[in-house]
């Protein structure tokens, strides 16, 4: 038995398990864990550092050395992201619909764990403990493959996960591991019907095309973020050069980050050069098209494959596009149906951008940066979901339950 077929047992085995665990079981665990990684901070961020050296010496972007590096206010984020999951309701359990028939038959549906989860994700050594959280809380088990870019900060996460649990309920089998990061074991993952109900892919577009391709179990599809402001005729100037500056700059290597400007030629021609020049003070390299390189020369020419690009850092694409209607084409044919925002003043607009874009986030006057879990409330999240079958957007506890049917007789038959 390969090491991803024995997790993926074990896993199993705990999610059966994890059916008799009460909530305030789960919140135990949780706790724990948030205890355990702070407490092993100093060994984790040693780990940490290995990734960051070797990743150097690979040539990582500073956008994916940015997602990979951890400091202690990182991980006393993650052991806060922990508290608020222990705050937020339990769903399991909960009664979604109640049928009484005539016959006396008493039908409820409620929510139940999904069973095992697979996560397949790169850099990031916060999504470790992400969806230890969530997964925990929904009595659900989980399987984890991180990248080898972040192999030393997963393994020592995980290591923290397992002190934790063997002091709980839970069973230590309900968050594994894999630490071979090689391609076979991705693919090995992706056809681990007989144990895994579902896969959820987070990291750049190459990574969940090749698992929506190639998985022969479920996915969520996630992560992509190819975002987009469209600034309105009516939008107001000090206004839109705050929330630019934000969706780009906060924290570019994300994707709520956006990546594309799109402009209405009238608010181009009084204030599009100056919002420009300040995007190029901030070292953020501009590729425009016709109408901008020929106001702003210091853009480059941007080409079709500018326009669905997600560059993770600092370079943004910019067009000039003549109404809402345009901006919403636009969008909807090279966009990632990730978070999208339109700044007007004109309400009426604002409908049609907000209905017409196809898109898990659609914001009006607002930075782009606030798609997250943390930030809508859930505590964290297991990624943000693409796609719009089963969940949509940043995916907190429901998102990783499914239903059962509870059936409640005293003898009836069919007849």
């Amino acid at each position: 038995m390969s090491e991803v077929q024995f997790k993926g047992k074990k896993a199993q085995e705990a999610s059966y398990q994890m059916t008799t665990l009460t909530t305030e079981d789960k919140n135990e665990a949780l706790a724990l864990v948030a205890e355990q990684i702070v407490a092993d901070k100093d060994v984790i961020l040693e780990e940490n550092k290995k990734d960051i050296q070797d990743g150097r010496q690979k040539g990582l972007t500073e956008a994916v050395l940015d997602r990979i590096f951890l400091d202690k206010a990182r991980i006393e984020g993650m052991a806060e992201g922990m508290g608020q999951v222990i705050d937020l309701k339990d769903p399991i359990g909960e009664t979604l619909e109640t049928i009484e028939k005539e016959n006396g038959l008493y039908i409820e549906r409620k929510r139940v764990p999904i069973g095992v989860v697979g996560m397949i994700y790169e850099a990031r050594p916060n999504v470790t403990i992400d969806a230890a959280a969530l997964t925990l809380k929904t009595g659900n088990a989980v399987i984890l493959r991180g990248s080898s870019s972040a192999k030393y900060s997963n393994i020592a996460l995980m290591k923290s996960v397992h002190k934790a649990l063997e002091k709980s309920s839970v069973p230590v089998g309900a968050v594994q591991l894999i630490e071979d990061t090689s391609r076979e074991t991705a693919k090995e993952l992706f056809r681990l019907n007989e144990y895994l109900d579902v896969l959820i892919p987070r990291g750049g577009k190459n990574l969940i095309d090749t698992v929506v391709r190639e998985s022969t179990v479920p996915v969520i599809e996630t992560g992509a973020g190819n975002c987009h402001i469209f600034i309105d005729e009516s939008a107001k100037k000090s206004m839109t050069e705050e929330i630019v500056l934000n969706a780009k700059l906060q924290r570019p290597s994300v994707c709520n980050a956006i990546e594309t400007l799109l402009i209405h030629p009238a608010w181009f021609e009084k204030n599009g050069v100056n919002l420009l020049n300040l995007l190029k003070e901030n070292q953020v390299e501009i590729y425009g098209d016709e109408a901008v390189c020929e106001a702003f020369p210091e853009a480059k020419a941007a080409t079709e494959e500018d326009w669905a690009t997600e560059y993770l850092g600092l370079t943004i694409s910019v067009k000039l596009v003549d109404h809402v209607t345009a901006a919403v084409a636009h969008i909807n044919q090279y966009g990632t149906r990730h978070s999208e925002a339109i700044i007007t003043e004109d309400d009426k607009n604002a409908q049609i951008f907000q209905n017409g874009v196809d898109a898990a986030a659609v914001y009006h006057n607002a930075s782009t940066r606030f798609t997250d879990g943390f930030e809508f409330g859930y505590g964290a999240e297991i990624g943000i979901s693409t796609q719009k079958l089963h969940a949509r957007g940043p995916m907190g506890l429901p998102a990783l339950t499914s239903s059962k049917f509870f059936i409640n007789g005293n003898g009836q038959i069919r007849k």
